[in-house]
């Protein structure tokens, strides 16, 4: 039988602090914290994004950053709410020596590297070459279009990176139930599936598009 979560949080090894509870039919539904840190919590086990990666295949990434204490007050107080202290913020000295333009950059390239989208390279053996669209039989005389790889492979690009922003702004929409975000996704996830003939244009596999299992 295959795994209904397959390719979704309650199968990906950066679904962490997993809480699961009991619904008055006897359904068990498990919600828990991206490790990532970018889709705000809670996340439930059906819900899916593009960097899924199955349990024992994690790659490690940086440490999530860790959390000030949280003061609990006795049940019934009227302190009961949940207290985080702050801490002073504390900006490294060359931060503050940049310019706009370049504290701008830098915190693009972040952002950019949070969401995984970002710049990707082509693979070699299409560096510089272009895609020639014919016109079919009988239309002789008509012009061929000629295509630069490079200009189609950016395009390419952006279409990926902007469905993992959608991906993201979906999982964190506050107003859309786990069963509306669960049908958003496979959509998503549809979407990734049509594009992977075009991973034949990507030198690393990592940024490649990934839809349901056969669809690549």
């Amino acid at each position: 039988m295959p795994d209904a979560l397959d390719r979704r949080c309650g199968t990906c090894a950066r679904f962490v602090r997993v809480i699961e509870s009991i619904g008055d039919t006897g359904e068990v539904t498990r919600k828990g914290e991206c490790l990532l840190g970018v889709w705000p919590s809670p996340l439930f086990e059906t819900s899916t994004c593009s960097q899924w990666v199955r349990r024992g295949e994690f790659k490690a990434r940086p440490e999530p950053r860790a959390r000030a204490p949280r003061f609990r007050a006795p049940v019934g107080s009227r302190e009961s709410r949940e207290i985080v202290p702050r801490s002073p913020l504390a900006l490294p000295e060359d931060l503050l020596d940049m310019d706009a333009e370049s504290f701008r950059r830098v915190l693009t390239e972040v952002i950019r590297d949070e969401l995984g989208v970002g710049d990707a390279a082509i693979a070699g053996k299409w560096d510089g070459g272009e895609m020639i669209l014919k016109p079919g039989p009988g239309k002789e005389g008509l012009q061929e279009k000629h295509v630069p790889l490079g200009a189609l492979f950016h395009k390419i690009v952006m279409i990926r990176d902007r469905l993992r922003v959608l991906e993201q702004k979906i999982n964190g929409h506050p107003k859309l139930g786990a069963d509306d975000k669960v049908q958003m996704q496979q959509y998503v996830t549809a979407c990734y599936g049509s594009l992977t003939t075009f991973n034949v244009l990507f030198a690393n596999r990592e940024d490649q598009f990934v839809g349901q299992k056969g669809d690549e």
